[in-house]
């Protein structure tokens, strides 16, 4: 099985990466862990399900995990595409590549899950099913915002390091800045400890942003959010769904119903202020991404300390329609670089920036 450093250079040679002396400067690191993993001892047989680990069912020790990575820095840098490259030359087929907000979603589903049996420590049977199924994790974009899974990822990434779970991470803070200022911070804390004893923290300082050089596609991204910007949406929402009735979609997620007030087919528009002004959650937009393939936003307004909440929002949206590869077509107050110039949030924004640069290239789309 070929590298992570043959595999780059590989497509260096074929045309589809441009040579980049930071991405290069890091390829070691990766083809450690691959190494470590390919020499690992295979996983000892294990009870299958959370239940017969509840049972207390007596099972193997676990090989110790591989020492991971948590690689940081800038966005556009060409962290996520080198951690796929993990995932391609990794020597097992037990792993798995997630976006973090999707992955604590399914996390905080199996708690919930497993607090109704009456068991006080929830979180040892959960990481305990994950340990079961995979031996390496690799998480696109990790971030911590939500008071709910600080609180937890301390304990969940003790078990899964126990259970012999090999974990690669992508950021764009430094360890010692995740969930900065957050509610209760003290308590999180031991797991950035974690993070710096069980990974090898190494930063990607290229200096390319490689999103922003893209040849963009046809206009998909209008600037001011006037009536002519809304008159060329309106034109192109005719020629995409030819002129069809729109009914709303409604989704059924958990018991609430969320609404995209148009759609046709796999097809969706809203405003700003209907995806992001409501209370929605990760596991909301995740199923707006499920059930669309092409989604037109409208009036996305300035961002700032003052619509926070909304402006969080709108990155969570993102994130999900950057994953799952949605086709994205908008109007907005100004270009995305300049919607959230400063203030607490404008640092993660230039992420999401980033991404909605990239949307905007003539090849984006599902494949």
């Amino acid at each position: 099985m070929a590298s992570v450093s043959e595999l780059y250079e590989a497509r260096v040679a074929e045309g589809r990466l441009s040579p980049d002396a930071a991405q290069r400067g890091v390829l070691p690191v990766l083809d450690r862990v691959v190494r470590d993993l390919a020499a690992a001892p295979p996983p000892a047989p294990q009870k299958n399900g959370w239940l017969s680990r509840l049972r207390g069912a007596a099972s193997a020790a676990p090989a110790p995990s591989v020492k991971g990575l948590y690689l940081w820095g800038g966005v556009g840098r060409g962290k996520s595409m080198l951690m796929d490259l993990v995932m391609e030359a990794a020597p097992t087929d037990a792993k798995r590549r997630v976006h973090f907000h999707e992955f604590m979603q399914d996390i905080q589903a199996g708690l919930e899950a497993v607090r109704k049996t009456g068991q006080q420590d929830a979180v040892r049977p959960v990481a305990l099913e994950v340990a079961r199924q995979v031996r390496l994790l690799c998480f696109d974009e990790m971030q911590i915002t939500d008071i709910a899974d600080a609180m937890i990822v301390g304990r969940l990434f003790q078990v899964l390091f126990e259970e012999g779970v090999t974990v690669v991470t992508t950021s764009n803070r430094v360890p010692e800045e995740l969930y900065k200022n957050g509610l209760n911070r003290q308590l999180f804390l031991p797991f950035i400890a974690l993070i710096r004893e069980r990974l090898e923290v190494v930063e990607l300082a290229s200096a390319t942003d490689h999103r922003q050089n893209r040849d963009e596609g046809g206009q998909v991204w209008f600037v001011p959010a006037d009536t002519a910007a809304h008159q060329q949406m309106d034109a192109l929402w005719r020629a995409e769904t030819g002129g069809a009735e729109t009914p709303p979609l409604v989704l059924d997620i958990k018991g609430r119903q969320v609404e995209i007030p148009e759609h046709v087919g796999r097809i969706g528009r809203a405003n700003f202020w209907e995806l992001c002004g409501r209370p929605l959650g990760p596991g909301d937009y995740l199923a707006i991404a499920e059930a669309l393939d092409l989604l037109f936003i409208d009036a996305i307004p300035r961002l700032s300390q003052s619509n926070y909440n909304e402006a969080k929002r709108f990155v969570t949206l993102i994130d999900a329609l950057y994953e799952a590869r949605i086709r994205l077509i908008a109007s907005a107050a100004d270009e995305p670089e300049r919607l959230y110039a400063e203030g607490e949030g404008a640092f993660e924004f230039e992420r999401t920036a980033s991404r909605l640069r990239e949307m905007r290239d003539a090849d984006w789309g599902r494949v």
